[in-house]
Formats: structure tokens, C-alpha cells, sequence
């Protein structure tokens, strides 16, 4: 009999990658562009995760939806321009890579669901030699935005992985409530960009510490 299939599905920004340096400074040169002085990096932070026009409107609550639209373009050009200049720095945090191969190992299908382009995921994946390593590829230029639980739903859909067998791997709330909308578990990473009081409030099913201990929490609610 053939065991049933398991996904792990794991956000990028914040979880995979450390990208906050060169997301705050795409956004401090959109901010330049339009005459708004520089955002607040703490702020920002908390943001990424969430679909890039909803983010700068939380993060510029008085001007209207039009100018919004132009800050989040002015960003993807920002970011696209560091990119072709070779100055974006995502690096993988530690344990990761073995995280990745312990799953898979285990037979655990990979995913990711997460608030990048599909364009920008695919760099980041390329940059890290990971192209092909995940069998579903959910980004927020083709799902609502987090916490919608669109990004599983349609996850599950194309693998054929029942939610009771899926985990979500995430570092804010955005994560672990799209996880909970979307009825499957949740484990949060301490590394990222929310605090991990917050992730537990959300709800967070297990919390680690370190990337090579992502494994061992999602086997843990997957065989559980």
C-alpha cells in the first residue's frame, strides 16, 4: 500500500532567505522617489509577507490607493535595478539546507507559499541552487495575499496532499493564520521578522529556534 502522500510548505522571505536588508532599502528608494522621506525598518519588517501594494498602504495610512500603487511600483523597480546589479543579498539561513534534505529523506513533499513575485522566488531559487526542490510554487502575483488561505488551498490541490498531512513553515502571523484559516498546522521559525510571542498568539503549533530543528517539528506533527 502506497503511504500517503505529506507537505511541507515553507514561506521564503523571512524563513528561507534573509532578505530584510535589501527589502528595506528597495523600499527607502521608493520612498526617495516619491518625496516621502525614509520608512521606518522596523516597520517594513513587519510587513514583509503581505501583498506588496496592502503592505505600503499599512505603512502609509493617509495617502490613497493610487499612491500606494506607485510606491509598489517604484519598489519592484527599485529591487529589479539592485537585482541586475548584483547587490541583492538573500542568503539561506543556517540548518536550512539540511532541513530541506531531512524532509525529503523522510518522503515529505516541498512547497513554498509566499508574498514574493514569482519572479522574484525564481531568483532565489536559481541563487541558491533550489530550482526543482519544490513541487508547488505559490506567490502573491498569482493567489490573494496572506493570511487568505488561497496559497495552501491551491498548494494541496496541485500535489494531491490532504490538509491533515500538510505543514506550514513561517516566521510572522501572516503565516500562521493562513495556516489556521486554511485548517492545517503550523510551525513558526524564530529567526525571521515577527516576535515569537506574536506567533504563538497567532496560534504557531511548534516554534524553533534553529533551522536544522524545522524537521524534526514538522515530522512530528506530521506523524501526530
Amino acid at each position: 500500500m502506497t503511504a500517503p502522500l505529506r507537505l511541507a510548505l515553507f514561506d521564503c522571505d523571512g524563513t528561507l532567505v534573509d532578505s530584510q536588508f535589501s527589502i528595506i532599502d528597495a523600499m527607502t528608494a521608493a520612498w526617495a522617489e516619491h518625496g516621502l522621506g525614509e520608512p521606518d525598518p522596523l516597520e517594513v519588517r513587519r510587513m514583509v509577507g503581505l501583498p506588496l501594494v496592502e503592505a505600503v498602504a499599512l505603512l502609509l495610512p493617509a495617502l490613497d490607493r493610487g499612491t500606494h500603487e506607485a510606491v509598489a511600483e517604484s519598489y519592484k523597480q527599485a529591487f529589479a535595478a539592485s537585482r541586475a546589479r548584483g547587490e541583492v543579498d538573500e542568503p539561506l539561513f543556517p540548518g536550512i539546507l539540511d532541513t530541506l534534505t531531512a524532509l525529503e529523506d523522510a518522503g515529505v513533499l516541498l512547497g513554498i507559499a509566499t508574498g514574493k513575485s514569482r519572479r522574484g522566488l525564481d531568483a532565489v531559487l536559481k541563487g541558491h541552487g533550489l530550482t526543482g526542490r519544490f513541487v508547488t510554487l505559490q506567490t502573491s502575483d498569482a493567489c490573494p495575499g496572506k493570511p487568505h488561505p488561497h496559497m495552501v488551498q491551491r498548494a494541496l490541490g496541485e500535489t494531491g496532499v490532504d490538509g491533515a498531512r500538510t505543514v506550514v513553515i513561517g516566521d510572522t502571523t501572516y503565516d500562521i493564520l493562513m495556516a489556521r484559516n486554511a485548517r492545517v498546522a503550523s510551525v513558526g521559525v524564530s529567526w525571521g521578522y515577527h516576535p515569537v510571542a506574536d506567533l504563538e498568539a497567532a496560534g504557531a503549533d511548534r516554534i524553533v529556534h534553529r533551522g536544522r530543528d524545522v524537521a524534526t517539528a514538522v515530522l512530528d506533527l506530521l506523524e501526530g
